[in-house]
């Protein structure tokens, strides 16, 4: 008996790579249809989405909220995915749709943290938002917290909503292991948006305090408004933003991953480049550093803002042997499989069983 083809609409952000995973799973193992709205305007990155068959994405400059709810409706959805309470549009559509006979489901990277700011938000949200969603689909542990300050049960909340695109970035560590293993490459890698949460002041003054940088360099790849203020030195190389089909030649080019965020709700370059092979240096503001990274292990942690722990780190890897960081990129691929696009799909479709 052939399955009944599901229905997903999204109500999204920003389509970056790691939606496309999924994506991918939902067409290929559910024989579902996929409809994604999502920021068409203001947008944080260049990147464009895959084509794929049976996903159809629709900018959301398109609709007012009248045309949106009429959309939605129109294709009699079996469930429903929105980025969170960020947007207030695609919250008051939830809002009208809560009594419909489908599953709503808020996506949030949102760690929690311990301000007054939560704790009120908490409150506010509990009383007006809470009755817009079914259930809450977190990225990790971090987010579990919030989600159940804000009136989540634990069989309200789904786990694992953000994964690396584990095919592609597998396929990376197996085509650049052997020529890690002959010459491993000195380079630490950043890619990012070149923005303060990003802790890039915070690096280049670490960079700038290595005394004993040996042959290694550090290569910023990204783009952002603090570009101007990276450096022009032997050392230090600025690429512009790359689309995810180049990130071969990065990894093949890189030694360690640094990523010195001082915000970072989850951070799902630590997945991918984990994933690919890469021993990682971040910060504990990273929301997936418990998951991908264990300091000592395949790389280091280090306490948020502190300049003298992030040199410190970097000297570590410096100091270390060609063989040992071949043995911290095995550790960090071994890592990344902790997660993957296969059962992010299924957890979230998990409440349809």
């Amino acid at each position: 008996m052939e399955a009944k083809k599901i229905t997903i609409v999204y109500l999204y952000a920003e389509i970056m790579g790691y939606n496309v995973a999924v994506f991918k799973e939902y067409i290929s193992n559910h024989q579902a249809e996929v409809h994604v709205v999502h920021w068409d305007q203001k947008k944080k990155t260049p990147y464009v989405p895959l084509e794929l068959d049976n996903v159809f994405y629709y900018g959301k400059s398109q609709f007012d909220n009248t045309s949106l709810l009429q959309f939605v409706l129109k294709l009699q959805p079996d469930i429903i995915f929105t980025s969170g309470w960020m947007d207030r549009d695609y919250l008051k559509i939830c809002l009208k749709l809560r009594q419909k006979p489908f599953p709503i489901i808020a996506i949030s990277d949102t760690s929690y943290n311990r301000s007054w700011r939560q704790k009120l938000g908490s409150i506010y949200f509990k009383l007006f938002y809470r009755k817009a969603f079914d259930y809450l689909w977190v990225a990790g542990p971090y987010q579990y917290e919030y989600g159940k300050r804000l009136g989540f049960r634990n069989s309200e909340i789904l786990f694992n909503s953000l994964t690396a695109d584990l095919p592609y970035f597998n396929s990376i560590y197996q085509s650049t292991k052997a020529n890690k293993k002959k010459k491993y490459p000195h380079q630490f890698l950043f890619v990012g948006r070149f923005a303060n949460e990003k802790g890039l002041e915070l690096l280049i003054e670490a960079w700038d305090k290595v005394q004993y940088k040996k042959d290694w360099t550090l290569r910023f790849v990204g783009h952002g408004p603090l570009k101007a203020q990276i450096p022009q030195q032997r050392t230090v190389e600025i690429h512009d933003f790359v689309q995810p089909d180049e990130f071969e030649s990065l990894v093949a080019q890189a030694g360690c991953l640094i990523l010195p965020s001082t915000k970072e709700p989850w951070a799902l370059v630590l997945h991918e480049f984990a994933a690919a092979g890469l021993p990682i240096i971040c910060s504990d503001a990273c929301g997936a550093a418990p998951v991908f990274v264990v300091s000592g292990y395949n790389g280091y942690t280090f306490p948020t803002t502190k300049v003298h722990l992030l040199q410190e780190a970097i000297q570590k890897i410096i100091n270390t042997s060609d063989e040992d960081l071949v043995l911290l990129s095995n550790r960090s691929h071994q890592l990344g499989q902790r997660i993957d696009p296969e059962t992010t799909a299924a957890n979230s479709l998990s409440v349809l069983k």
